[in-house]
């Protein structure tokens, strides 16, 4: 059998505890303490397990992260930001995807329960509220949820205001001039709500929208495309189309491309979410911005903060998205 942590502890002349900060770089410990439990640790070639570290201290420093899809640069973008503020704090993370598959997020969250991680971090993709509520309540398991919120459900939470993020996509397209607007729409209730805010805009400028110009689809580029091509092939195309993610709007400007229309003379194309590919589309693309960076390290700071015992209460964090001006969209 190899060496253990309490091996460890019992050749070093401290306590599991001690061992267990030296290893993760937390807590206060004397220069020549470090130095000597580091040495055994070497001189044993010892590679720290993370559930012995969770069963004979308060913390395993382990977070849990689960997301929809890891292809998707927004959730890469913030799983990215969760861990680097949770190293910043001494822990861990463990990322899970789930490709949308209800099971497999069932499946993970136990898991993680058993890797004994400190807490979860939950961006799930599901619309069915069961689906996401019935691992939300676990006994000394803290979990937040991150990019959306389920107001019925008292946890911490980070998200945006998607109301007012569709509301500035459709302001933006109406002070160019355009009136006749298409929407491809991911079927998922953030999308929802940013409909509804592009909605309340038009009607302010007594505009309606058409609804065989707003269309459903899974958020893929292909997915964009194929959708975006049907609204430009009817009888009266829209002048834009508000996509109500990025990998959509890019979808959207592959198919004004191939139909032989230029962005934004032809069509205006304006997306969501403001990852990195909105740079390095041709033309770059115009899209609302969510603060990707900001939320995740909020999100870890809650969580942080509960299983420490800081805060007693929940928090709901909205943060405001905002309108990234670049080149695909233009005057009517």
């Amino acid at each position: 059998m190899g060496i253990n942590i309490f091996d460890i502890a019992k050749e070093a002349e401290v306590s599991i505890a001690t061992v267990s900060k030296v290893v993760n770089n937390t807590g206060r410990i004397s220069d020549k303490t470090r130095k000597k439990v580091l040495e055994i640790i070497e001189k044993h070639n010892y590679t720290p397990n993370s559930l012995a570290t969770a069963l004979t201290g308060k913390f395993s420093y382990t977070l849990g992260l689960i997301i929809p899809n890891l292809a998707n640069p927004f959730f890469g973008e913030i799983a990215k930001s969760v861990e680097d503020r949770a190293r910043e704090l001494g822990f861990s993370v463990m990322i899970c995807s789930t490709d949308y598959d209800a099971d497999r997020e069932a499946s993970y969250f136990t898991l993680l329960q058993k890797k004994r991680v400190d807490g979860v971090i939950i961006l799930s993709g599901f619309e069915d509220q069961h689906t996401i509520t019935r691992n939300l309540v676990k006994p000394n398991m803290p979990v937040a949820l991150i990019a959306r919120d389920i107001p019925t459900i008292s946890i911490n939470s980070v998200s945006i205001d998607d109301f007012v993020g569709g509301y500035e996509a459709a302001k933006h397209l109406i002070g160019l001039g355009h009136r006749r607007m298409g929407l491809i729409v991911e079927n998922i209730r953030c999308a929802k709500e940013r409909v509804r805010g592009f909605n309340q805009a038009l009607e302010e400028h007594d505009l309606q929208l058409d609804e065989s110009l707003v269309l459903l689809g899974e958020a893929t580029v292909p997915n964009g495309k194929k959708l975006a091509l049907q609204l430009l092939s009817g009888d009266e195309p829209p002048t834009a189309i508000f996509a109500t993610n990025d990998l959509l709007a890019i979808g959207t400007i592959q198919a004004a491309n191939e139909h032989g229309l230029k962005v934004p003379q032809d069509v205006s194309v304006i997306g969501f979410d403001n990852t990195m590919l909105a740079t390095i589309t041709d033309p770059p693309l115009t899209t609302i911005a969510q603060p990707m960076e900001q939320m995740g390290r909020q999100i870890v700071d809650l969580l942080v903060q509960e299983l420490k015992g800081d805060v007693t209460h929940k928090q709901r964090i909205v943060l405001l998205p905002e309108l990234v001006v670049r080149k695909s969209t233009g005057l009517r």
